[in-house]
């Protein structure tokens, strides 16, 4: 299984280099909420010893996960219409490779944007611990290897772009809006703070910021810590159990 996942990861990030556009595209809305919000919430009060640059860049670098692998799909639904899944199926390559390859690419891609991200933002004002910002990006490529297993798994079951897309606007927005991925959920009313509990996200972000103040052996960085690891696999599961369905 290693040699064809790196097979198939190696043919997915030579499409990924080969697209400059891609890669530099992807930052774009961060980087807007990073130029133009970021100073907003310079000196306002957030709820937390954290300063708005230890809120916001964790978000955001969460934020690309979220939105970039959810429609990381969108490539399998173009394999499907070309023909290129259906000859890569016929192939003694391992069907978790197929899934895999595809999916540590995006970690990666996703990674890389991060850095890009952060770099930014220390630019900006940013200052947080190595270790936090480090963490971060772990957290980053966890969450963009799940959510991609998920978008691809559905992506199989799906025909077109016009089903694939409306149902991933209906998942990510609720759960961009009630994880705090931009202001901390303990500004929200009670009743929202804990509806919000029920979105996983929620405790990856609360982790992540948790990192970025350099609060390592905190409750929300081993909740956190567990709920992406629980989400990962859950997910890498799904995806791996729609690819090998659809041999049958």
């Amino acid at each position: 299984m290693v040699p064809d996942t790196a097979l198939v990861f190696g043919r997915y990030a030579r499409q990924t280099l080969r697209s400059k556009f891609q890669i530099l595209f992807g930052i774009l809305m961060p980087l807007l909420f990073l130029f133009f919000f970021g100073p907003l919430l310079t000196d306002l009060p957030l709820g937390t010893e954290a300063d708005s640059w230890q809120i916001l860049v964790p978000g955001l670098v969460l934020q690309l996960a979220l939105l970039g692998a959810s429609f990381a799909g969108f490539s399998i639904l173009v394999e499907k219409q070309t023909g290129v899944l259906e000859r890569m199926r016929v192939t003694p390559v391992s069907r978790l490779a197929l899934l895999l390859g595809r999916v540590l690419r995006d970690a990666a891609l996703f990674v890389f944007q991060s850095v890009l991200l952060v770099l930014a933002a220390l630019a900006m004002g940013l200052r947080a611990p190595l270790g936090g910002i480090l963490i971060g990006f772990v957290f980053t490529g966890v969450l963009a290897a799940a959510l991609a297993s998920l978008s691809y798994a559905l992506a199989m079951k799906v025909s077109t772009p016009q089903e694939f897309g409306p149902v991933i606007n209906a998942l990510t927005m609720p759960a961009m809006l009630l994880s705090g991925l931009v202001l901390p959920m303990t500004l929200a009313p009670g009743w929202l703070d804990l509806l919000s509990h029920a979105v996983p996200l929620r405790f990856l972000v609360d982790a992540v910021r948790a990192g970025y103040v350099g609060d390592y052996a905190s409750a929300a960085m081993l909740q956190g810590a567990l709920m992406a690891v629980a989400l990962a696999l859950v997910s890498v599961t799904i995806g791996t159990r729609v690819f090998r369905s659809a041999d049958a």
